[in-house]
């Protein structure tokens, strides 16, 4: 398979107003949800397309509620990135496992429950310590 770098490439460019955000964002999402099968057909993934359109339902419903609009040019600037990056196979078979399909988020811990184990584990790991 050949590959076009600029066959998926879009021009970065702001939104001047909330409703020409949604209908990029949603714009987005139908090239993401479509191309589902084609994803589970280039990685050989051993999931189903419905398993990856909901990941990526998950992925977008993360955004939901974000209303500022640089905050939001830049999400779609990042989406369309990956989305070309994944569909010229430019990824790796692990790459689409684990940014795509598993869910990164673990669970944020209030200053209490930091405090009440005794430890901070942002805090404890030097940013230079050459210690891994």
């Amino acid at each position: 398979m050949t590959t076009i770098p600029a066959r998926l490439a879009t021009v970065a460019s702001r939104t001047s107003s909330p409703q020409e955000s949604k209908r990029r964002v949603i714009r987005l999402y139908r090239e993401w949800y479509r191309s589902a099968p084609e994803i589970c057909a280039l990685y050989a993934l051993p999931v189903s397309p419905d398993y990856v359109r909901h990941a990526i339902r998950q992925r977008f419903e993360q955004n939901r509620f974000v209303s500022d609009q640089r905050v939001i040019d830049t999400l779609l600037l990042k989406g369309n990135q990956e989305y070309q990056e994944t569909m010229n196979c430019w990824k790796q078979y692990d790459h689409v496992m684990g940014i795509l399909l598993e869910p990164v988020k673990k669970p944020r811990k209030t200053f209490l429950q930091k405090f009440y184990e005794g430890k901070d584990e942002e805090a404890v790991v030097p940013a230079a310590s050459g210690v891994v």
